[in-house]
Order: C-alpha cells, then structure tokens, then sequence
C-alpha cells in the first residue's frame, strides 16, 4: 500500500473510531479542507470540524481508488444522522486529496448537494439549501463557530 493511502487509511479508521484527534494529525498545519458545507483554512479549524462531527454517530465505509506521491482519490459512504433535524442521511462522497512531507495539504470531498439536503433537512428548507451553496456554508460555518467558541483549544491564536 503506498504511503498517503496509508494516511487515508487512518484518517477513515479514525472516523470510525471517533477520534478526532488521531484524524487531524493526518492534515499539514496549513491544510485545507472544503465540501459542500464547510471551506475551512489551517489544522485547528478542520480538527474542530471532526470533533463536532465525531460527536454524531457517523459510521464510514471507504474504497482507495487511487493513491501516489502527491494525489489521491478515495470514494467514501458516510451513514449518520443529521442532528438538528433527527433524520438519517446516507452521504455517497468522492474524496481527492493533494499531500506534502506525508500529510494532507488539502482535502475536498465532493457529493450531490441536493441528495444530501433532501436526505439531511427534508422539505422546503433541503429544496433550497440543495440549491443555495451559500445557505449551506452560512450554517456551517455559525455552526463550527459556535462548536469552537465552546472549545477555546480552537480559537486561533
């Protein structure tokens, strides 16, 4: 197995585990990390992402497609339940991921955005946020914010 598909490796069986911190000694310090919710800049904001999401009862299953010296792609289903509504999702995600010194430089997960807030929010409120990127990454982001005023190890210094 090469190398970065070994970080992968650990970073998912970290996620299973629901260890957060073992996932973000996975990322350089000036990583970055973006998807359909989140674009976040630097280890602490990402590593305070996967806390508050390793609070949940997210479960992964992951397949390595493709790893070398500085890419890799991996496809990822994510299984938990989305908690400010209480309903179950079912996240099919493409991963691609840019490595430096053996760490993840940057991280973008990719996924149908109106799946995942039909299967996450339901209703009117999933019909726009599929279709309203920026509705999605203002929650996100209050919500992070929030998580992070909560847990002053996050605050950037």
């Amino acid at each position: 197995m090469h190398p970065n598909a070994e970080v992968l490796n650990r970073l998912f069986t970290a996620l299973n585990r629901h260890d957060h911190a073992a996932m973000a000694d996975c990322y350089e310090e000036a990583a970055t990390f973006t998807d359909i919710a989140f674009e976040l800049d630097g280890r602490k904001r990402i590593h305070a992402m996967w806390n508050m999401i390793c609070e949940g009862d997210i479960r992964t299953s992951f397949e390595i497609v493709q790893a070398d010296e500085r890419r890799a792609v991996a496809n990822v289903v994510d299984d938990y339940t989305f908690r400010p509504k209480g309903r179950k999702v079912h996240n099919l995600i493409q991963s691609r991921f840019r490595f430096q010194n053996g760490r993840i430089e940057h991280h973008q997960d990719t996924c149908d955005p109106r799946q995942w807030a039909s299967m996450a929010l339901g209703g009117v409120g999933g019909f726009l946020a599929g279709r309203l990127p920026f509705l999605r990454r203002a929650k996100a982001r209050k919500t992070l914010d929030a998580f992070i005023e909560k847990h002053p190890e996050y605050k950037r210094h």
